[in-house]
């Protein structure tokens, strides 16, 4: 019998949207499942090897907590995505969550597949050296051939 499947389509590069592709990715792949990750227009940003410019934004995120009740007006104000930004980093190092970086080292140590989507990397004139080595590139058919015999296919 052969085993289970997992397909991820990676459209976010905010860091809000950066963590569930990866945590469930490492996640199946610790599972025993076999899985493959499409990334493709903002998602991309996940691939390339400095991630430091991921942010997360207080602004049209209505479920985000704040320490504070903020109005959408100071939302919007310079420097609020930054510390935001910084806020959450602090609360997920506090908290032990993993990084970026090591939760996207640890899907390459347990063999999922990533995939960047060759016509995004055109589109968008990305220079492929910005990418982190181990990932193949390819299109939607490259994709479709494993996420059609998957078991759970996720769009992120």
């Amino acid at each position: 019998m052969e085993g289970k499947k997992m397909a991820i389509i990676a459209t976010k590069g905010t860091l809000d949207w950066a963590y569930p592709p990866l945590i469930l990715a490492s996640t199946a792949a610790a599972l025993g499942y076999e899985v493959q990750v499409f990334f493709t227009f903002y998602g991309l940003t996940l691939l390339r090897k400095d991630m430091s410019d991921i942010k997360i934004s207080p602004l049209a995120n209505p479920a985000m907590p704040m320490p504070v009740p903020m109005p959408v007006f100071v939302q919007m104000l310079p420097g609020m995505e930054a510390m935001a930004t910084m806020m959450m980093k602090q609360k997920m190092k506090a908290k032990g969550v993993a990084t970026l970086e090591t939760l996207r080292e640890t899907c390459q140590e347990a063999d999922v597949k990533f995939i960047a989507c060759q016509m995004t990397v055109d589109l968008f004139e990305f220079d492929t050296a910005d990418f982190i080595d181990g990932i193949e590139y390819g299109g939607a058919a490259t994709f479709l051939e494993f996420a059609g015999n998957a078991d759970i296919t996720l769009y992120i």
